[in-house]
């Protein structure tokens, strides 16, 4: 029998398979709880019995992903308290803590601050480490590594291979976490407090998305406590985006994230209608909150008569004037409509007890609880200050033209107000046709009249996008908290498109926010992004281009075609290659493409399918192609993606989403003339 040659990379596989079996270890004991003796009454039992359900969750042990991808020598022994109660200078880097059965650490959670040096030492500044060690792996399988001597001088900076290949690497499915390859600058935002919102303007291929997400991951490592209470949601543009990344969160163990569109956060009503454009601007406007506040405060009115409580043989009597006062003090107070009119019958009541007190009465919070649900009380409270439904409210505005004139006048302008207006009044809230618009204006009028609840922390993606309207019902949802903001000025796609970030924010209410910047590109080769940015001078003029740092130039080709035969070729080439291939075309061109697909016997899939080996062709409409990625694409006709909306520099944008949409080639195929932006 033979001797094992002890190399480093077979001492390496062994840390792994004694990792994986430790993690085992871990899972079980989890499993093996007995929590029958513990808990006090069946809810306990059932609130303990969830969290030991996403304990064992948290624990599962993914075959196909690395549970270690790098590893730090220090020159000295940190802290005890930085390396989480290990001993020694030596920790494996993953995307989770696994300890042995004394409790030992035998890898560290990559958000850990022993940690940090593994994304941020260099030879200027090492951070204490002698060693940093990345690995290599092909599938589940550790197959390689590879060593920088940061504290060796005569050892000479270079760029690392397999952080290359690992950022290169093809994928089929969703998006995955980027812990092995997070860079420096992208570090120092996910690794930022919880108590400042971030806001990050990035171009395509910076990884902000990512760097969103494992913000999130970090944070909840950081702050699990708070954050259990406070609660986190990450906001992406549609439901095929969020499909996209919906597998991040839970390869770093964490799943209690939820996640949503801002239309899943308004969704009040039912929507069944669509705006123009120009309504749709107007309604996105913030003006429209003071419209709305002015229409809600409209039904309340100063009393016009005394309130005569009847107590037994007394009767008090609260004259209209003071009546007039204490509705004035709740208008001043600014509090909410709904808190206001709660208020109201204990203020009334109060005055009543004030009465009662002067006459040698001793009345106490029952009585005055009695008093303020006396019939006489709670008439006028509801003629002075009605209930008001928000759905109703707003309703009436956009069907009653002198409703929204009396309130918007010296805010709206008359073509503005023709716009909103409904040329078909709806009969109620039910047979309405509500627009994704109209949605965002009830959500404010309901917060009007009774606060939002606020999360600890929300992430914002693809933020540009959004109406003010809209970044206010995102705002109200972490006034408490801290915010997020992903997103990238040149991909702004709607008639409102975000023009900075200065006013985004000020609208979301966080105007103190970190605006930061990533311009090296990691994703889109760099002949892809170079021609890309020949639109950011007509879109975007004072953006600074993305940067590729990838060693890897990427296939870039434009080719003129004759028909969709040829473009049905040109997706056949890119499936040769490994990986997933996206056909984008503009939307009214899909149905053709589909059918030219269908006929070549090309099976594809729609956007937030997830691909499989066998079916690796996704075929996009240009309007659901943003936050997506793709190994290769084969963009259709771009005058045709620029043609499809209501203006040029709406289009060119929506042409330059699709441009970058790939991370190892492009072919561009046009019968018709290309837009001159991309030719000059």
């Amino acid at each position: 029998m033979s001797t094992p040659v002890d190399d480093p990379l077979s001492r390496e596989r062994s840390h792994l398979a004694a990792s994986r079996s430790a993690l085992r270890a871990m899972r079980e004991d989890v499993e093996a709880l007995d929590i029958s003796d513990v808990t006090a009454n069946w809810v306990n039992a059932e609130v303990l019995a969830h969290q030991i359900d996403e304990r064992i969750k948290a624990l599962a042990d993914l075959s196909d992903t690395p549970l270690f991808f790098g590893r730090l020598d220090y020159l000295h022994a940190p802290g005890a308290e930085e390396a989480e109660g290990a001993e020694g200078e030596r920790f494996y880097i993953g995307r989770r803590h696994v300890h042995d059965a004394d409790g030992d650490p035998m890898v560290i959670d990559w958000r850990a601050p022993v940690s940090q040096p593994f994304y941020r030492a260099s030879k200027k500044d090492p951070m204490d480490i002698a060693l940093r060690r990345r690995f290599g792996y092909t599938g589940g399988d550790l197959t390689a590594y590879e060593d920088e001597h940061l504290s060796d001088p005569a050892e000479a900076a270079q760029t690392s291979k397999l952080l290359q290949q690992e950022i290169e690497r093809p994928r089929v499915g969703p998006m995955r976490d980027i812990v092995a390859t997070i860079q420096p600058e992208q570090d120092e935002i996910v690794r930022s407090g919880l108590s400042g919102t971030v806001c990050v303007q990035g171009g395509p291929g910076t990884g902000k998305t990512a760097v969103g997400l494992h913000r999130v991951a970090y944070l909840l490592y950081a702050h699990r406590e708070r954050l259990a209470r406070t609660g986190t949601l990450v906001i992406g543009p549609n439901r095929s985006f969020l499909h996209y990344i919906e597998q991040v969160l839970p390869a770093l163990g964490e799943l209690t994230v939820r996640q949503a569109t801002v239309e899943d956060l308004v969704a009040h009503v039912e929507i069944k209608g669509t705006d123009e454009a120009t309504a749709a601007v107007v309604k996105g406007d913030a003006r429209m909150a003071r419209v709305l506040r002015g229409a809600l405060y409209s039904h309340v009115t100063m009393p016009a008569e005394p309130v005569v409580v009847v107590r037994g043989s007394r009767r008090w009597r609260v004259p209209a004037y003071e009546l007039q006062d204490i509705v004035r003090e709740l208008l001043d107070r600014d509090i909410r409509y709904g808190a206001a009119r709660e208020a109201l019958p204990q203020r009334i009541a109060h005055a009543v007890l004030v009465q009662m007190e002067r006459s040698g009465e001793a009345p106490d919070d029952r009585v005055q609880d009695a008093v303020a649900r006396n019939s006489a009380v709670k008439a006028a409270v509801k003629a002075v200050w009605p209930a008001v439904d928000p759905a109703k409210l707003v309703l009436r505005l956009l069907s009653d033209a002198d409703f929204l004139a009396e309130h918007a006048k010296g805010i709206l302008d008359e073509d503005e107000q023709k716009a909103i207006l409904w040329a078909k009044p709806a009969r109620s809230v039910k047979s309405a046709k509500w627009s994704a618009a109209d949605a965002v204006l009830i959500d404010e009028a309901t917060d009007l009249i009774q606060r939002t609840h606020s999360l600890g922390h929300v992430v914002l993606d693809e933020a540009q996008d959004l109406s003010p309207m809209q970044y206010r019902a995102v705002g109200r949802r972490c006034t408490t908290g801290s915010a997020t903001v992903l997103g990238d000025l040149a991909q702004g796609t709607t008639p409102w498109a975000t023009r900075s970030w200065q006013e985004a924010l000020a609208h979301l209410g966080k105007q103190d926010a970190v605006i930061e910047e990533l311009t090296a590109g990691f994703r889109v080769p760099t002949d892809v992004i170079t021609y890309a940015s020949r639109l950011l001078p007509h879109i975007a003029p004072g953006l600074t281009p993305v940067v590729s740092i990838r060693e890897n130039p990427g296939h870039f080709e434009v080719r003129e075609v004759s028909g969709t035969a040829d473009v049905v070729t040109a997706c056949r080439e890119s499936l040769r290659h490994e990986g997933s291939t996206g056909l984008i075309a503009a939307d009214a061109r899909v149905p053709e493409l589909a059918e030219a697909l269908t006929a070549a016997g090309i099976p594809y899939l729609g956007p937030g399918e997830e691909t499989t080996r066998d079916t690796r062709l996704t075929l996009v409409p240009a309007s659901l192609a943003k936050g997506l990625e793709y190994d290769y694409v084969v963009l259709d006709e771009p005058q045709a993606v620029v043609d499809g909306e209501p203006d040029e520099r709406t289009g060119l944008r929506r042409l330059y989403v699709a441009l970058t949409r790939a991370v190892s080639g492009l072919t561009v195929t046009h019968a018709a003339p290309l837009p001159p932006q991309l030719t000059a």
